[in-house]
């Protein structure tokens, strides 16, 4: 099973929740200096090399920043600090390397005679630069991330790639970026990912801030009752999805919100989940739920 880095799959399993709300309340420079994105690039030298420019980059950390305190203390809606940015793209990493084991060719592949490791690139920088446009507004802020990543990404593609590849690859991951709203249409395997990783940042310590702000509602309750999200190799698709939740009202977050997501993604016929629901606060109605896509 290909592999999460380290802190990334304890935050998924155990979320540390009240992370994002302290990182809304330090100076900019305080928030900066504690992000570090962490992901394991195996032999890919482009990988780490781009993650290590964006680590050093302090405009990028601004804008998940300020992205987040919009989200956070303004929105009081969940979490879109640096920390979302690094399971997203851990996960998205994870998706593409699995799918890949079991022979499903990423576009750039396909249509350009890339490799893999091109690939994942395309899938990186779509998934850390997603939501930088949250920074100027959450409405739109799809089309704000486009705007601000479009020179950003040629900036940290320089030397890796030259022209035309370096292009094709930005755009690429443009597309990734613009598809991850909810009515967007992914054209390639690489923006299905991102927009599907996007979705599984769905445990509780991303979604326990608008219910603690008292924003009682069937996406608060089951954004609530979401535990855990684990990827795991499956028996009926290549790749297994398991969610744990600690109240059947979490089902919502699955049936309706990760299925928008999946439905249209591409990664339909390569995806299973399965969420089971462990409680004994409650009458277990529905023990095993399994998603129909």
């Amino acid at each position: 099973m290909a592999e999460l880095d380290p802190e990334t799959e304890e935050r998924i399993q155990e979320p540390a929740s009240e992370e994002a709300e302290r990182e809304a309340l330090l100076t900019p420079e305080q928030a900066i200096a504690r992000m570090r994105i962490k992901v394991p690039p195996r032999a890919n030298r482009k990988l780490r090399v781009l993650v290590e420019r964006v680590n050093a980059d302090p405009q990028i950390k601004a804008w998940w920043h300020v992205a987040n305190v919009n989200a956070v203390k303004r929105l009081e809606i969940n979490d879109h600090s640096w920390v979302h940015i690094q399971i997203v793209t851990n996960i998205a990493l994870k998706l593409l390397r699995q799918l890949h084991k079991h022979g499903v060719e990423a576009g750039v592949v396909r249509d350009y005679d890339m490799t893999p490791d091109d690939a994942e690139v395309v899938v990186a920088l779509g998934a850390l630069l997603h939501c930088v446009g949250m920074a100027i507004h959450r409405d739109g802020h799809e089309d704000w991330s486009m705007f601000l990543a479009e020179p950003k990404m040629r900036e940290l593609l320089e030397g890796l790639y030259d022209e035309p590849d370096r292009s094709v690859v930005a755009v690429e991951a443009l597309q990734a970026i613009t598809s991850h709203r909810d009515y967007g249409r992914p054209l390639t395997l690489e923006a299905g990912i991102v927009r599907v990783a996007d979705a599984l940042d769905m445990a509780e310590g991303r979604s326990r801030i608008p219910f603690q702000h008292g924003r009682v509602s069937i996406h608060s309750l089951s954004a609530a009752a979401i535990e855990g999200v684990e990827i795991k190799d499956g028996e009926r698709a290549p790749i297994l999805i398991e969610i744990t939740m600690n109240n059947s009202s979490g089902i919502y977050q699955v049936d309706e919100l990760l299925k928008a997501k999946l439905r249209g993604s591409g990664l339909e016929p390569y995806v299973e989940v399965v969420a089971h629901i462990d409680t004994e606060a409650e009458k277990s109605l529905i023990p095993l739920y399994r998603l129909e896509l």
